[in-house]
């Protein structure tokens, strides 16, 4: 009876071995895509990564996303994916623009009309000969362009803002990187360099006077509880680029290529649809809270714009009619 009772046990042990090897084989087998972003995790973005992209590519990849910028600062993801050190993000025009200049045209001020014109822009050639030089230039592949919102100006100071002239001498925060610093010269203002989690403080303590974000983005920083006012300049049709490393991306199965595509557009469509749906409704929100939100003259901040844009050398950057093409779209 004892023998059985070892023999049983034995095996039973062996069952377990087997099954923990298994699991753990499993685990080891799973592609691993670990994404970063500088949005905090409340952020419609990031609920919307977990929620559609996730468990849009299944089961048999382990998503590892990290918010805040906890993985790596803003700016720098992109050099990140280069060097292998992450799989994904949610890129901005700047940090294509530092590497390829010519993916400045789209992220200029009043380049695009409106959400339709941006998404055209994209679905066309142009957008294809974009996305082309990213893969081979940066080793970058776009896999989706999501709508963020039109980017205002959002102010402390209680000054009244009609032209860009009423922006002169104000510190408006933009991202780092020369490409955004320019929007904040191309609006009349004096642009300063201060990353994304760091601009509730430097509003607080005066640090600066200004920033620029889409309303969505707005509430989600709280930035409403710092300043007093909403310019709604609507100067830029703000988008982020889903992205992953292209030798990631070469190493997948064209069924899983196709899994990964397919929830990422299901991301894009989220994140488009619930930044126009927040923006609809948040200019009662930010009144509510005693903000002034006004419009101001945008066709004199528009036509500054272009003229201060003409006259820069990013346009020597571009490629010689892209504009003309995506004016014509």
């Amino acid at each position: 009876m004892m023998n059985l009772n070892r023999r049983s046990v034995l095996k039973g042990a062996a069952s377990i071995a087997v099954a923990a090897a298994s699991t753990m084989s499993l685990a080891q087998s799973k592609i691993q895509l670990i994404y970063s972003d500088t949005i905090p995790e409340q952020d419609r973005r990031a609920k919307l990564l977990m929620q559609e992209f996730g468990p849009g590519i299944g089961p048999e990849f382990d998503l590892k996303a990290y918010w805040s910028a906890s993985l790596f600062k803003q700016g720098t993801e992109l050099l990140a994916m280069q060097r292998g050190n992450l799989d994904m993000g949610n890129l901005s025009v700047a940090d294509f623009q530092r590497q390829i200049p010519a993916w400045g045209i789209v992220g200029a001020p009043y380049i695009f009309r409106d959400i339709e014109h941006m998404q055209k822009v994209f679905a066309s050639d142009v957008g294809q000969q974009l996305f082309k030089l990213a893969e081979d230039q940066l080793g970058i592949k776009v896999l989706n362009v999501n709508y963020i919102g039109m980017r205002h100006v959002n102010l402390k100071p209680k000054k009244k803002v009609m032209t860009p002239a009423d922006l002169a001498g104000i510190k408006l925060r933009m991202p780092a990187g020369e490409g955004w610093q320019f929007v904040g010269t191309a609006l009349g203002a004096n642009p300063t360099p201060i990353a994304y989690t760091e601009v509730y403080t430097a509003l607080q303590t005066g640090a600066i006077d200004a920033q620029d974000n889409p309303l969505p983005n707005n509430k989600d920083m709280k930035f409403h509880e710092v300043t007093t006012q909403i310019v709604l300049t609507g100067h830029m049709v703000n988008f982020n680029l889903l992205s992953i490393r292209k030798s990631k991306w070469d190493t997948l199965t064209a069924a899983q290529k196709e899994r990964v595509q397919k929830a990422a557009n299901a991301f894009g469509t989220g994140v488009t649809a619930a930044s126009k749906k927040e923006e609809e409704d948040l200019i009662a929100f930010f009144k509510g809270q005693g903000l002034d939100v006004y419009t101001p003259n945008v066709k004199a901040f528009r036509d500054y714009a272009l003229e201060t844009t003409r006259k820069s050398k990013y346009v020597n950057e571009w490629i010689p009619g892209m504009l003309e093409r995506i004016n014509a779209l």
